[in-house]
């Protein structure tokens, strides 16, 4: 039987929010040029209202990568946690006319507002990102929808919700019931800092109920505690099924048992690495779904994570299935 759901994914719901400024702003708003920093509530607040012509989309790591994958024609949902504020509402129906399911409300009464990451492009094109992160670090198991996890093909988590401990209960049950169902469950490990915090859940994680994880290489060698890939990686693969480790300008390794791929990339003139792991994990994604063999998995990957490295924005834009095609895949 067909399942709904080809890729369901969990993660953070944050809402973007651009805005171009002047150089001005920043000096007046007291907002540093050039960074991303994590800011509270009331800040949050003061910020959205200084915004000026700002635009709004949806986004959070798997988030993109959910994005990424329906644009590429799959079936997709993604379960995440919005406030039925203004930014909530606008997530929730962005997320459906994009095509993807969002079976998760808007929380109502709320007592943190949906999360958001605002973005101010200076003149000269650079990114300043102020994120406050509201209700989406709440997902918890009662937010996993045992209907959708049991309909799907593949189960993917954001590592950034492993910082609560309702978000690991909450990955725990979905790895749980998609393996019930024969479903296919990763992670995307996300950040190494959030791996060293906590290590051990996440070894436990992915030699558990998980079959694949992604990751690059400062994340594998934190969560192993070593210094050699090669190290690292064969620990990997004793954990668990399937490593993709990506590489940056040196490709992605791919692990299997005792089977390694080294795929090189094609060398790309960086604009913006926004979302550029998050794009690789669709396309690698993408070609497990279509039931590639893993090195074309890895090279469909670097073409999609190499298009959103070419411009500025964290999701594609130009057709991945038409450079795809172009190269006979």
């Amino acid at each position: 039987m067909t399942k709904s759901y080809q890729v369901v994914g969990i993660g953070n719901a944050v809402s973007d929010v651009i805005a171009t400024t002047s150089d001005a702003f920043f000096a007046e708003n007291g907002v540093e040029k050039g960074i991303m920093q994590l800011i509270d509530q009331p800040r949050a607040k003061e910020l959205f209202s200084a915004m000026d012509a700002r635009t709004e989309t949806p986004g959070g790591s798997v988030a993109n990568t959910i994005s990424g994958l329906g644009s590429l024609g799959v079936r997709t949902a993604f379960i995440g946690r919005v406030a039925d504020d203004e930014l909530g509402l606008s997530y929730a129906t962005a997320m459906a006319v994009e095509g993807t399911d969002f079976p998760n409300p808007p929380v109502a009464n709320a007592m943190l507002p949906t999360s958001r990451s605002m973005i101010f492009v200076s003149p000269d094109g650079e990114r300043s990102m102020n994120t406050y992160l509201g209700i989406s670090s709440d997902v918890g198991p009662a937010d996993v929808s045992e209907e959708v996890v049991s309909n799907c093909e593949f189960l993917f988590l954001e590592g950034y919700l492993f910082d609560k401990d309702p978000g690991k209960a909450a990955f725990r049950k979905a790895a749980e019931r998609a393996r019930l169902t024969g479903a296919r469950a990763g992670i995307s490990l996300s950040d190494p800092f959030c791996v060293d915090r906590h290590r051990d859940d996440f070894r436990a994680l992915v030699s558990g109920p998980l079959d694949f994880f992604l990751c690059n290489e400062e994340e594998l060698k934190s969560l192993y505690q070593t210094e050699d890939l090669t190290v690292a990686l064969a620990c990997g693969a004793e954990d668990c099924e399937l490593v993709v480790c990506t590489r940056s300008s040196e490709g992605v390794s791919i692990c299997k048992g005792t089977k390694r791929w080294d795929v090189p990339v094609v060398p790309v003139k960086p604009v913006d690495a926004t979302g550029a792991g998050d794009q690789f994990a669709a396309g690698f994604l993408y070609g497990l779904v279509q039931g590639f063999d893993l090195e074309i998995c890895g090279k469909i990957g670097g073409i999609a994570a190499g298009e959103v490295i070419g411009h500025i924005g964290p999701r594609p834009a130009t057709s991945i299935l038409q450079m795809l095609k172009s190269q006979g895949i």
